[in-house]
C-alpha cells in the first residue's frame, strides 16, 4: 500500500479495509491483513491467527457488520499503534453476537507492507 498520504493516513484507509474483508467472512482475504503470528486478546483470553482464521472458514465465526472509527494513529518507525472504535455484530457458534469495542492494534512493517501482529479489545462501558 502507497503511503501517499503518509503513513497515518496509510495505516486508518488499512484499517478500514481490514474491516471491509471481515465482513466478507474470507479467512483467506482477513489473513492477509495480519503477520503470521498475529493474536487477538479480549475478556475471554488470547486467540492465535491459526483458530480464529479457521472459526472464519468453517463458518463458525461470522460477520454482518464491522464499523470502523479511528480515533488515533501513531507511528514509530517500522512499527505503529491505531485506536479505534468498532462496533460489529455477527454470529460465534450459531449465537448472535453485538460488540462496542475500544480496539488498539499494533502493527510493524513488514517487506514494505504493513501487517497487524496483536489486536486488543476492550468493550465500551457507559461512564
Amino acid at each position: 500500500m502507497s503511503n501517499e498520504f503518509g503513513p497515518e493516513q496509510e495505516l486508518a484507509t488499512f484499517t478500514k479495509a481490514w474491516a471491509h474483508a471481515i465482513i466478507s467472512n474470507d479467512a483467506e482475504a482477513i489473513g492477509r491483513f495480519a503477520s503470521d503470528d498475529w493474536v487477538l486478546v479480549g475478556g475471554t483470553g488470547v486467540f492465535e491467527q491459526g483458530p480464529f482464521l479457521s472459526a472464519v472458514a468453517a463458518g463458525e465465526l461470522t460477520h454482518e457488520t464491522f464499523e470502523v472509527d479511528v480515533a488515533r494513529v501513531r507511528t514509530y518507525g517500522d512499527t505503529a499503534v491505531v485506536t479505534s472504535r468498532v462496533t460489529n455484530n455477527g454470529t460465534y457458534n450459531g449465537d448472535p453476537f453485538s460488540a462496542d469495542e475500544w480496539t488498539t492494534d499494533v502493527f510493524l512493517k513488514q517487506q514494505g507492507e504493513w501487517r497487524c501482529v496483536l489486536s486488543h479489545l476492550t468493550p465500551v462501558t457507559d461512564s
